[in-house]
């Protein structure tokens, strides 16, 4: 399977600021690959380099075999991008705006009514293609934002936090569409914090302070997490967690909602439980094993450990 894309050892400064440090992957044609990371990790510099809108201080970014230094107008008129925030025409309809972006990609007049079909199946946004873009919803700026990246058939699809702020139900349906056009074997890369996202992904890289920390499929990444995990509740959360972090088999705690997530050096026998909820006064009250979720990988490998 050949690259759509591969980064090696690039580098971006804001000043004194490192916002990508010796960053090196690759994404395989027709893979669907996520950008793990919280805000501030360095996913949306890494995104403007591979878009060819920054410049890498260092290192080597190659988009469809192009090198992005050398081929920008070719890259761009092959790439989809969507960045994080709606930057379409408010004022114009859903219709006017994908009829604006099929004319600024030179799409063919005699191919633009069957793409702007095959685009409101998609995005089910026939029945609002008369509505000015600022009247949409969160959700319907997403879906239309895509269908405006997708306008020209790109080869690549670069997507920066395309679900950020939408609501659940949106975001489960963008990323069905997603789906479908993985299925149709477009190249995708899309960057999110939020983490249960890496799930829908083949592979994804987590990022942080503008660096891999890891790289792989997301079951691999969660079978390699090393601590025995379990899910502890109870009562006055933050004193039991202050409870836990003072034992010395505790590698490390994690609030979770309305539970606690508490990793071990090695796994407590029953007594030990048994024990400690008696010194804990009645705080703790359930405890069982618990199976990694990305999040808690991201949290051990984002841990300073001196």
């Amino acid at each position: 399977m050949s690259e759509a894309l591969r980064l090696e050892a690039c580098a971006k400064r804001y000043g004194r600021v490192e916002a990508v440090r010796g960053v090196s992957l690759a994404v395989e044609k027709g893979e669907l690959f996520g950008l793990i990371g919280p805000d501030g990790a360095g996913k949306t510099t890494l995104i403007r380099m591979i878009c060819t809108l920054l410049e890498a201080d260092e290192g080597q970014v190659v988009v469809l075999g192009m090198d992005v230094m050398r081929e920008r107008a070719v890259i761009r008129a092959r790439l989809g991008y969507m960045p994080q925030r709606f930057s379409l025409y408010a004022d114009l309809s859903v219709e006017q705006n994908l009829r604006f972006f099929a004319d600024l990609f030179e799409v063919p007049s005699h191919q633009q009514e069957e793409r702007l079909a095959r685009l409101y199946a998609f995005s089910r946004l026939e029945p609002f293609k008369k509505r000015k873009a600022g009247a949409l919803s969160g959700g319907m700026k997403q879906k239309l934002a895509l269908s405006c990246a997708l306008i020209h058939t790109p080869e690549l699809l670069v997507l920066d936090e395309p679900t950020f702020g939408v609501d659940p139900v949106s975001r489960q349906e963008f990323w069905e569409i997603l789906g479908a056009l993985h299925q149709e074997g477009v190249s995708i890369l899309v960057s999110t914090a939020y983490m249960d996202e890496a799930d829908l992904c083949q592979r994804v890289a987590l990022m942080h302070h503008g660096q891999i920390a890891a790289l792989g499929p997301p079951d691999q990444l969660r079978a390699a997490f090393p601590y025995p995990l379990y899910r502890v509740s109870g009562a006055e959360l933050p004193v039991l967690q202050a409870f836990f972090r003072d034992k010395s088999q505790v590698w490390d705690t994690q609030a979770f909602g309305d539970c606690l997530h508490v990793s071990f050096r090695q796994a407590p026998a029953p007594a030990e439980w048994e024990e400690w909820q008696r010194q804990a006064g009645g705080r703790l009250q359930q405890w069982q094993v618990q199976p990694p979720s990305m999040e808690d990988v991201f949290m051990e490998l984002a841990q300073d450990r001196g």
